[in-house]
């Protein structure tokens, strides 16, 4: 939701606010022997920002969340990264900000030029090669599952699991392989599992005396697949 701030007088958009983490920034400053009034001081002082003490005892009680410009000030006056002032984060955004990194550093060290890696973190689609991609989540220390929700390919898994569970299995390896950082043994042993388990469920739900729905079964584990995925990788 985009809101309005007011600096000086101006009218300013402000971008989405990042998942702030409001006990951790009172832990933080309390930790510090700080009042509320001392880190607005510090806000003003060192980075230029009009954060009023109420303003930051608003932060603090989650009533009002920083701006991505503000809360890397606010890590700076207190002290820490600007990930321990983050809930957990999950999109590219939150991820780069918990490293505390700038688009252009970002961006400079997956070897993408600073407007295109900002056009994927606000669109939430991720567009990279297999090499800027294998930057990214080592960039970012991301695992394959925290890598494949930070770029928006949840759907994407979730579709190519069904085709491969409910189809010949084989022909879905170089598709996986090509979205997840994974061993390409890991990613056949998995899809052959799923295929395995899904035909073994819709077996025993059609043969002889099975009552009730006889594909309620497949199709329950189906809805499932991700997280039995994430299971048969170890994940």
């Amino acid at each position: 939701m985009v809101t309005v701030r007011f600096y000086g007088g101006d009218v300013q958009p402000s971008p989405p606010s990042p998942p702030f983490n409001a006990p951790a920034a009172r832990r933080l400053r309390e930790g510090l022997g700080m009042a509320p009034g001392h880190v607005a001081y510090g806000l003003r002082a060192q980075y230029g920002l009009a954060i009023t003490p109420d303003t930051v005892v608003a932060w603090e009680r989650g009533r009002l969340a920083p701006t991505s410009n503000e809360l890397t000030a606010l890590a700076g006056v207190l002290w820490c990264a600007p990930g321990e002032l983050l809930a957990a984060a999950t999109t590219l955004r939150e991820h780069r900000m918990a490293r505390g990194l700038a688009p252009d550093d970002l961006a400079r060290r997956i070897g993408l030029d600073t407007q295109s890696y900002l056009r994927m973190e606000e669109s939430g689609r991720w567009r990279g090669n297999e090499r800027q991609t294998a930057a990214l989540a080592e960039v970012l220390a991301l695992g394959p599952r925290a890598l494949l929700t930070a770029t928006g390919r949840d759907d994407d898994l979730a579709a190519l699991l069904r085709d491969a569970a409910t189809t010949r299995w084989q022909a879905y390896v170089r598709p996986a392989v090509k979205m997840l950082p994974l061993p390409k043994r890991v990613l056949e042993s998995a899809l052959q599992r799923l295929h395995t388990d899904y035909h073994a469920k819709m077996a025993a739900t059609s043969s002889w005396g099975a009552s009730g729905d006889s594909g309620a079964a497949g199709r329950e584990y189906l809805e499932d697949i991700v997280e039995h995925f994430w299971a048969a990788t170890g994940e």
